[in-house]
């Protein structure tokens, strides 16, 4: 699984996740869209390690308050979903 996950991030692109986001009625400023897109790219390893650490609060000023409390219960739930298979 992890390879699986590591070819995806590699080639991952900005419109993957703009696209993802609005999947879910997520709608991203630009800046909000360039910092999830480097987050990603930078620690994607770390978060699927161990997305227990991951302290999203930490993050909560560069995303609108709407925005933040959809992706908090976005993150969540995925980690619930998907931390057994990884």
């Amino acid at each position: 699984m992890y390879n699986l996950i590591k070819a995806y991030m590699g080639r991952m692109t900005i419109e993957d996740v703009n696209s993802f986001a609005i999947s879910k009625n997520i709608h991203l400023s630009l800046e909000e869209l360039n910092f999830v897109y480097d987050f990603i790219k930078k620690n994607w390893e770390q978060v699927i390690r161990n997305p227990q650490l991951l302290n999203l609060d930490r993050y909560k000023d560069h995303f609108s308050a709407e925005n933040f409390e959809k992706i908090k219960r976005l993150f969540l739930e995925y980690s619930a979903r998907y931390s057994s298979l990884i």
